[in-house]
């Protein structure tokens, strides 16, 4: 199990990043959550089997069309939280 924290820059408000990125999460069957920065940017913490955690950083790399990602910040940690699901806060 790892733990990875990002913080995306770019267009990722309001255009449904988010929310795409819960989907792909929950396909992933990773915890954490997502949530939008008073800055405009996008923060995102998800955790589980290192292989699914990567194919999700992938994932935020670009986000869905109507998405554009400038830049990404990606800290990775063995350390675990106590998280249960996926969510949007």
């Amino acid at each position: 199990m790892v733990k990875v924290h990002l913080v995306v820059r770019g267009r990722v408000q309001g255009v449904l990043y988010r929310a795409n990125t819960k989907k792909k999460a929950e396909e992933f069957l990773l915890c954490g959550y997502v949530k939008n920065l008073p800055d405009g940017n996008v923060e995102v913490i998800a955790q589980g089997p290192k292989a699914k955690v990567d194919e999700l950083v992938e994932y935020c790399m670009h986000g869905q069309d109507c998405a554009y990602v400038e830049d990404i910040d990606i800290e990775y940690s063995d350390k675990e939280e106590d998280l249960d699901k996926f969510e949007i806060k």
